[in-house]
């Protein structure tokens, strides 16, 4: 099974390749119809070259202290670093495209006219225009300005290419204007100048130069969609190219894209620098005037309480009250000490009347009177021991020892008062001194306070004057963004139009077209056209093929060479190996189809020449008494024929009986007069008399039948066949009326049925190979 389908794929893809190469004629003019289209296209077609630049981002601070984020991106979030996506957009930015558009005047084309096509000239142009109005009025122009040079001053001006002016006002009231070169022109959409550049391309006269101004809008649209830019995967470097009709141009519009990112960055930039240098100057106008403010409140606190060293004065106030306090401590001391010894002196309870002396208290006199008393006592009770209290010196002495005491006493008052005083004093100046103390803290405070926002407001002060002197610095310092790696440069040959694609794709569409319209119209085609189409839709018995011959040559001869000879011969030899097994004497071929015009009368008459040059006696009858063609083919003329004999009981088979000239066995029965009612007619019974004569005096008779599709003429008379050929007609019959055949076949109503293929196309290799062959011995009686 398999076996099988692998047959007959092969053999199915050979018919398609036989098909082909049947068409080949038909393939070969399209291909070349393909190529010429193609090389008109190549050479009418304006060339495009290909400008490519490469430029690398420099990475800041920011940028390099997120490198560890993008390399967290880089593992599936993000294929490209974010700010290098962002400057792409910005590269392609409508307002970058637009200042190029503007500096390199893109908006304004000037084309030389060629006797094809136009070229456009853009480094050096023929001619130039300068308009008087602003330009953002130019911006919104579109119109074409068409010129022919006259000579060096002189020059014509149109607005359309036929040369007729519309909207300019010349000097005269003709469509085509004459200027000179320089002279202001007046149009609907402003003034303007023509100069001449002189020994350029089109600046010859008879030139044609037409300028094209178109919005500068359009124009940015244009190349925004014409500017590619790509990058790779984790990388800074950026690749723009374009294509354009002119290699300097392509080249000079990326190089000023790059410019005008670079000049846009640096810009942005300065307004950066600018916009920090004024925020930094208002901030030190207002920290200045903060400063002095502050500055003014420390100096009066510094007035107000006498402070001119805080922390000095509280050493000062705390090594006072230290001096202070032993002051007054002394002062005490000394006033007990007085206490001390005037209740020592008032007491009269002790022994002796001697004083203590040098107990502290510091006042000379009282040392000195202590002493004296002392002298005097230890000088009376000296005297006393051997005297008695009598003793004028123990009263002098008495007396003089009362008197100190009454000093001593009067002077311990005093030295007591004038203590007191000073302790009062002291305690007073303690006071003040504590009260200084306390208060130091509170004043610390307020002036810490004070001197915080002092030190703060200095601090800023100089930061924010360091600030502004690193942004002037850096003021018309910044660099460029995009360091160039590669400027523009262009390739030699231009990417458009690429010959070899073209050419190529000229070859595949000039063999894909007549190669789908040979398939599909092999696989819409109804007809016949070979004997495996028979097969698809017949299962009958293939008796053989009849090749497409001149009409001149329609009949065989007996010497012939032909393919037509050759596969009657083989056709011949096939009804006799069909017809092997009938042991009658005479064989009798009825030749039908399912239509007319299918070949039946030209099968059959060169089916019995064939039997005939066998030099076997062939009787030809033509049964198709509607449509008769026999007597055309064999060239004989007969008034009488098959209706004349049915119709006529009084001829016999003879008298119809038309002799064949120079061909003794071959015998026609032409169809005679064409009759009302031939279906009636085939049913007499002397068509059975006419077979069984014919039978008895023939080896073949070759019976040409009426269509079986159309009529039931050859029904009638079918059972007189030992055999049936049937006409299969190439390129004439659809493949759906062939259905009659096999149903005629299935049902056994036409005996011993075989199919013949009539019309087909001669191909290589046809029948064995020596058909034609001019050098083959011809034998003196003709192959048999």
């Amino acid at each position: 099974m398999n076996k099988n389908a692998s047959n007959s794929f092969q053999n199915e893809l050979r018919d398609k390749v036989d098909l082909f190469l049947s068409k080949w004629k038909f393939i070969l003019t399209c291909v070349i119809i393909a190529l010429l289209i193609a090389f008109l296209k190549i050479r009418y077609s304006t060339s495009l070259y290909e400008a490519n630049a490469t430029i690398k981002l420099k990475e800041d601070e920011k940028s390099r202290s997120l490198a560890e984020i993008s390399a967290i991106q880089s593992a599936g979030l993000n294929s490209t670093l974010p700010n290098v996506i962002d400057e792409i957009e910005i590269i392609k930015s409508r307002s970058i495209i637009k200042e190029v558009a503007k500096d390199l005047k893109l908006n304004i084309s000037y084309y030389v006219s060629g006797k094809v096509k136009k070229q456009e000239v853009y480094e050096n142009p023929p001619v130039n225009i300068n308009f008087f109005m602003n330009d953002t009025l130019i911006e919104q122009i579109n119109k074409s300005l068409f010129i022919k040079i006259i000579s060096d001053q002189k020059f014509q001006l149109s607005k359309s290419n036929a040369n007729t002016l519309i909207g300019i006002n010349g000097d005269d009231d003709e469509d085509i204007t004459t200027h000179s070169f320089g002279d202001r022109v007046s149009s609907e959409f402003g003034d303007f100048i023509i100069t001449p550049n002189k020994n350029t391309y089109g600046s010859d006269p008879g030139s044609h130069v037409e300028i094209s101004i178109k919005p500068l809008n359009t124009i940015v649209e244009y190349y925004l969609s014409s500017i590619k830019i790509s990058t790779t995967e984790k990388s800074n470097v950026i690749k723009l190219s374009l294509k354009e009709a002119i290699k300097e141009k392509a080249k000079l519009i990326l190089d000023k894209v790059i410019e005008k990112y670079n000049q846009d960055v640096i810009n942005d930039k300065e307004l950066i620098v600018k916009a920090t240098s004024d925020f930094i100057t208002n901030r030190l106008n207002i920290v200045s005037n903060e400063l002095e403010q502050v500055d003014f409140t420390a100096e009066k606190l510094q007035k107000d309480n006498r402070l001119t060293a805080l922390a000095t004065q509280s050493s000062i106030f705390l090594e006072s009250e230290r001096a202070n306090e032993a002051k007054i401590i002394q002062t005490s001391n000394q006033l007990q000490l007085i206490d001390f010894m005037t209740d020592r002196m008032e007491n009269n309870e002790t022994d002796s009347d001697l004083l203590p002396a040098d107990i502290g208290i510091a006042d000379s006199d009282v040392a000195l009177m202590t002493k004296n008393h002392n002298d005097l006592v230890l000088q009376r009770d000296r005297i006393l021991k051997n005297s008695s209290e009598k003793n004028p010196t123990v009263i002098n002495l008495n007396n003089q020892i009362n008197a100190l005491k009454t000093n001593l006493n009067q002077s311990l008052e005093n030295i007591k008062r004038a203590n007191q005083i000073t302790l009062n004093n002291l305690e007073r100046e303690d006071s003040r001194i504590r009260g200084q103390i306390y208060s130091a803290p509170g004043k610390e405070r307020q002036f810490r306070d004070i001197k915080r926002q002092q030190d703060i407001k200095e601090s800023l002060y100089l930061y924010l004057l360091q600030k502004r002197e690193e942004t002037a610095i850096s003021l018309g310092m910044s660099t460029e963004n995009a360091k160039v790696i590669d400027y523009a440069y262009t390739k030699d040959l231009p990417v458009s139009p690429n010959k070899k694609v073209i050419y190529l794709a000229s070859i595949l569409i000039g063999l894909f077209v007549p190669l789908a319209l040979v398939y599909y119209k092999d696989m819409l085609n109804t007809k016949i056209d070979s004997k495996k189409d028979l097969d698809k839709v017949l299962d009958i018995p293939y008796l053989g093929d009849i090749p497409k011959s001149d009409k001149k040559k329609r009949i065989i001869q007996k010497v012939d060479y032909s393919p037509k000879a050759e596969a009657f011969r083989i056709i011949r030899s096939n009804i006799n190996f069909m017809l092997q097994g009938n042991k009658n004497k005479c064989k009798t071929l009825f030749v039908t189809s399912t239509k007319a015009q299918e070949g039946k009368s030209h099968t059959s008459t060169n089916l019995a020449q064939s039997f005939s040059f066998s030099e076997k006696k062939v009787l030809l009858i033509e049964t198709d008494i509607r449509v008769p063609k026999v007597n055309e083919y064999l060239k004989i003329k007969s008034d009488k024929g098959l209706t004349d004999y049915i119709s006529d009981a009084s001829l016999s088979v003879d008298d119809v009986t038309v002799k064949v000239k120079d061909n003794e066995f071959l015998d026609v029965i032409p169809s005679g007069t064409i009759p009302p009612n031939p279906a009636e007619l085939l049913m007499n019974d002397r068509v059975n008399e006419l077979f069984e004569i014919a039978k008895k005096n023939y080896d073949y008779v070759v019976v040409d039948t009426a269509a079986v599709g159309l009529v039931t003429d050859t029904l009638l008379i079918s059972d007189h066949a030992d055999m049936f050929v049937y006409v299969v007609s190439v390129n004439n019959i659809d493949k759906r009326e062939l259905h009659i055949a096999q149903k005629l076949y299935n049902e056994k109503r036409l005996p011993n049925m075989a199919l013949l293929l009539n019309g087909t196309v001669k191909k290589k290799g046809y029948g064995y190979g020596y058909g034609n062959n001019p050098h083959r011995k011809k034998k003196k009686f003709g192959i048999v």
